[in-house]
């Protein structure tokens, strides 16, 4: 089959596919979107079917075109795996996290990954939620690390990409603080589509009055000071909470629901990364 295809025209279509638009592929490959267009023409010509249906809203792979997602993967990560067998090359994971996990929670993680794996380069990118998703279904993440809630990816109140497999981790507690003898009220938070903001949503729903912040950082900050309530996660309170800074509004039920540390990546993939997800599960 690779006598009518390269990798290259792969890399396109599966970063296409995981897109659902040129322009996003391009922006996820660091390409020209002309450029990413063209390989998957060619890869469409070569092959003798039409891989997409373009439609106003993006691109919708056809029958033949989800056929071929699986098997693309497949093929890149053997390549993948040739090339470093015939370079000696060391295995780099690219792993993604958001910001404040990539801080804070993520060196213990690449710390045991370490131990168990020394031979693993890993290359970590701190990014936003949807450009760790978007990374992670076109290809140019092996995996990302993630705050997410209940048994399914998403279940915090965000919409996945198709196809993503996942292992939890670790877990990050919640509470619900607020200063000694400072207003309860408004309930400070983060920006809208915030892990910690999305689950305030839905723990604490509409109850209490809000006031948006620009960072969980600000929302702790003026929480300290007086100014209402906070839901924090325990990796940004817990100093305060020891020193007295900050204190549950309920002893009792000031715990909220724990969230987990989710690993994300694409289902089909689990060959390529089975010595990395038991590492970092273990």
């Amino acid at each position: 089959m690779l006598t009518c295809m390269d990798l290259r025209q792969l890399q396109n279509f599966v970063a296409v596919a995981a897109a659902g638009t040129v322009t996003g592929a391009a922006n996820a490959l660091g390409l020209a979107p002309a450029s990413v267009s063209e390989q998957v023409r060619r890869l469409e010509h070569s092959l003798g079917v039409a891989l997409f249906e373009r439609t106003p809203r993006g691109m919708r792979l056809t029958d033949a075109g989800a056929t071929l997602l699986t098997r693309a993967r497949g093929l890149l990560d053997h390549a993948d795996e040739v090339r470093r067998a015939v370079t000696g090359g060391r295995r780099r994971v690219r792993i993604g996290a958001l910001e404040m996990l990539a801080a804070i929670r993520l060196p213990a993680v690449l710390r045991r990954l370490s131990a168990r794996r020394p031979d693993l380069d890993v290359d970590v990118r701190p990014l936003t939620r949807q450009s760790l998703l978007a990374e992670v279904a076109g290809g140019t993440l092996d995996a990302a690390l993630l705050l997410d809630l209940g048994e399914r990816v998403g279940g915090l109140g965000f919409t996945p990409p198709a196809d993503l497999d996942h292992l939890d981790v670790g877990e990050v507690r919640l509470w619900l603080v607020a200063a000694p003898g400072g207003a309860r009220e408004p309930l400070l938070v983060s920006p809208s589509g915030c892990s910690i903001r999305l689950a305030a949503d839905q723990v604490l729903g509409t109850r209490l009055p809000r006031r948006e912040l620009t960072s969980i950082a600000t929302a702790r900050e003026w929480a300290k000071q007086g100014m209402g309530s906070a839901l924090l996660p325990d990796f940004a309170v817990d100093p305060d909470l020891a020193s007295g800074a900050l204190v549950p509004l309920d002893p009792e039920s000031g715990q909220a629901p724990e969230l987990a540390l989710r690993l994300v990546w694409l289902r089909g993939r689990e060959p390529a990364l089975r010595d990395v997800l038991y590492a970092m599960s273990a």
